[in-house]
């Protein structure tokens, strides 16, 4: 593919992963105020952004075998834990952003747990099999993830375990 098109898709891809997240984010508003149909267009067209990030992502040749996109997952979760959020915070930190402190480091306890399973998976898939993996239940309030049962209170947030939403 030629370096102007890559640029474009990349480019493309991310805007349009951007804007499915965001249109979830304000799907879930909506329902809080009880706009449902409201919700309901914020999750439709959330999901066609997810269609052509995929159709971007898939063009860009970025899909490969279990065990490469494993290996990107394991890169990606490892670079966030050891590089990305510690430098994050230390900027955050230096400029007393509160919040922004206690997003990145929910973001950082999950990432580490994140690539732990993906090690997991990919142990599997090496050995030519899928995962056994309990259950896992992410805490809604800050990400923390937990294969088997959630935790009476969430160990990052302290917010009961009933907020925690389960992948079964």
């Amino acid at each position: 593919m030629r370096k102007m098109t890559d640029a474009n898709l990349r480019a493309a891809f991310a805007g349009e992963s951007q804007a499915h997240m965001k249109y979830l984010i304000f799907a879930e508003e909506a329902e809080k105020t009880g706009r449902k149909n409201t919700a309901r267009l914020f999750r439709a067209i959330a999901y066609a952004e997810q269609v052509h990030a995929t159709n971007h992502f898939k063009a860009l040749g970025e899909v490969g075998s279990e065990l490469e996109n494993l290996d990107i997952a394991i890169g990606g979760e490892t670079f966030e834990v050891e590089e990305m959020y510690p430098a994050y915070y230390e900027v955050a930190r230096l400029q007393d952003e509160k919040d922004a402190i206690k997003s990145i480091k929910w973001a950082i306890e999950a990432e580490k747990i994140h690539a732990g399973l993906y090690q997991k998976a990919r142990q599997a898939e090496e050995a030519g099999e899928d995962v056994a993996i309990e259950p896992i239940h992410i805490c809604s309030v800050c990400g923390y993830t937990v294969e088997g049962e959630p935790p009476e209170r969430c160990p990052l947030c302290g917010v009961l375990k009933g907020e925690f939403k389960a992948f079964e």
